[in-house]
């Protein structure tokens, strides 16, 4: 049986890669290492007198993603106390939405959101943010709900045994538990949002991905090379904020 399994997963292996190549244009393939080389020759030097034209759509991607991640949190919380299998107040009803609304949101990326919600509210930053909310509250929902179920019951029932009410118990018994992980949890989406909002511009949902596609429309190389350096050195910075702030308070 396990060599029949290993068959199996190299003919699986070798059908996937016929249908994966089959409408692949080798002369493109062998080609490409020259067609680098010949971007790169053209992206450098990076045009430094672009940058002026990047500092708004910059903004716009950092308010993408603040904004969003808030929204996010505001709709991810209440969710994650509703699918959390000892906070939820009707395991029947309540937490099987809940637990579809995380999966759901969770399921689909924040390029396919912004692409829907361009086509419904237009191209701008609103729809980069919702996208970025929408995307976000999986995300913090599952984690977040899975951090209010492994909380130690030792001090529910310490709480409970003082006469407190089920409001009460959930003040002082589990959410001073799982504040700490809710910080980095919120945190940690924030800067993985910085990253995912730098790319919705593509579809219209604001932010300096649209200067990346215009640039990349006109073939302009140099702008290309600039904006990829922004991108980069913004992503660091995230991190480095992320870090600290991590540090900081949990």
């Amino acid at each position: 049986m396990l060599w029949a399994g290993w068959l199996g997963c190299v003919a699986l292996f070798v059908w996937c890669w016929e249908r994966m190549t089959q409408r692949t244009i080798w002369a493109f393939v062998w080609d490409a290492p020259n067609a680098a080389a010949d971007i790169g020759s053209r992206a450098f030097p990076p045009r430094w007198s672009y940058m002026e034209r990047l500092w708004a759509p910059l903004w716009d991607t950092i308010n993408i993603a603040t904004l969003g991640t808030l929204l996010g949190i505001m709709m991810a919380v209440p969710l994650a106390f509703l699918a959390a299998s000892n906070t939820t107040p009707s395991r029947l009803i309540l937490r099987p939405i809940a637990l579809f609304a995380i999966v759901a949101t969770r399921s689909i990326n924040s390029l396919i959101w912004a692409l829907l919600l361009v086509s419904i509210l237009g191209p701008g930053i609103l729809a980069g943010i919702l996208a970025i909310a929408l995307r976000s509250i999986g995300f913090i929902g599952k984690l977040l709900y899975e951090a209010i179920e492994e909380t130690d019951i030792r001090q529910v029932e310490a709480i409970s045994a003082t006469g407190a009410s089920q409001g009460q118990i959930l003040t002082y018994g589990i959410v001073p538990q799982v504040l700490p992980s809710f910080y980095g949890i919120s945190v940690f989406r924030w800067d993985i949002n910085i990253r995912e909002s730098a790319i919705l511009g593509l579809v219209g949902a604001g932010g300096i991905g649209a200067q990346l596609n215009s640039s990349l429309n006109m073939l302009a190389w140099p702008q290309v090379m600039l904006i990829i350096l922004v991108i980069l050195g913004t992503v660091i910075i995230s991190e480095w904020v992320s870090a600290k702030v991590r540090h900081a308070i949990i």
